[in-house]
């Protein structure tokens, strides 16, 4: 029931190693994000994976199809896809039904599915960036591929163009399968059924985003302060700092972020310690899989609390 299945991937670049061997599988139906940071080996993987460059060892089978031995039913969107500026939209899709040998294709449906057919007679060069990215979706989801591949597809987008582009991807689960490589955590969270991550060419860890926030729940407790009050919430993280029931500190501007590993000591040490304080918000929270990914990237490895039996 797996739609990808990637075994023993290496990759390199002379001396470099890309990748250094890694096993992975995608739930057919699911959306799946693939996390890392900037050259953790994505981009690379997703080149892989469409036949667009060669492992050094290992293989990759999408669908039943092995990389580089048949035509593979995807559809692919690069991180900065192309277009050709003086074509509108509906002969941009015609153009890459043309490629794809496609004999009456869904051009107005899949235009109308990414919210571009109001659009369709307007050329490309008056596009704006978000708009670009949904057209850039269209022309993956023209042949309607069994997989889609799609490298960093909301990263340079701004809030809007981030929300529209996800929604589209989260309408398609159960439709096919979804593997999107992406650094921003909060929109892999928002949509994604199963998350790998990868570092230094390296799968850290690969799970059920529900089971893995499950597995390394670790209690963070948030503290809002009024801006006046920021040297004071300076001086209060770092005495938190060196307490032992205190694993992570972290502050932006008039916010306090405390991870900690006894909840009993944090909660009776930790209020008392706000007294003087101006706050406007104290609240317990679980972790999310920006603490998680940034643990296993930084070489930590998160307590695990009440695991679930998924694999991690």
């Amino acid at each position: 029931m797996n739609a990808v299945e990637i075994h023993g991937l290496v990759k390199r670049f002379g001396s470099f190693t890309a990748l250094a061997g890694f096993d992975l599988a995608v739930p057919r139906g699911s959306i799946f994000g693939f996390l890392g940071p900037n050259g953790a080996g994505k981009t690379t993987t997703l080149r892989i994976m469409t036949g667009l460059a060669r492992a050094t060892a290992g293989h990759v089978v999408i669908e039943g199809v092995e990389v580089g031995k048949g035509r593979l039913p995807i559809g692919y969107l690069p991180d900065t896809p192309g277009f050709y500026g003086w074509m509108k939209a509906r002969e941009f899709l015609a153009y890459i039904a043309d490629l794809h040998g496609l004999d009456h294709p869904p051009i107005d449906a899949t235009l109308e599915r990414v919210g571009l057919l109001d659009a369709a007679k307007k050329r490309v060069g008056g596009f704006s960036r978000g708009m670009k990215q949904r057209l850039g979706l269209a022309q993956a989801l023209l042949p309607s591929p069994r997989v889609l591949l799609l490298d960093e597809p909301v990263s340079a987008l701004d809030p809007a163009g981030r929300k529209e582009v996800l929604d589209i991807l989260s309408r398609l689960r159960g439709e096919l399968t979804v593997f999107f490589s992406t650094h921003i955590l909060n929109d892999a969270e928002r949509i994604c059924d199963d998350v790998g991550i990868i570092d230094h060419g390296r799968l850290v860890l690969e799970s059920p985003r529900d089971e893995l926030l499950a597995r390394y729940a670790r209690p963070i407790f948030e503290i809002d302060a009024v801006p006046d009050e920021i040297p004071q919430l300076e001086a209060l993280a770092a005495k938190l700092r060196a307490l032992p029931w205190v694993e992570r500190v972290s502050q932006e501007g008039a916010r306090l972020r405390v991870t900690v590993n006894d909840v009993d000591a944090a909660r009776h040490d930790l209020l008392p310690m706000l007294v003087g304080l101006s706050v406007s918000r104290f609240e317990m929270l679980g972790a999310t899989l920006e603490d998680i990914f940034l643990a296993l990237t930084n070489g930590e490895a998160p307590p695990v609390s009440a695991p679930t039996g998924g694999a991690a």
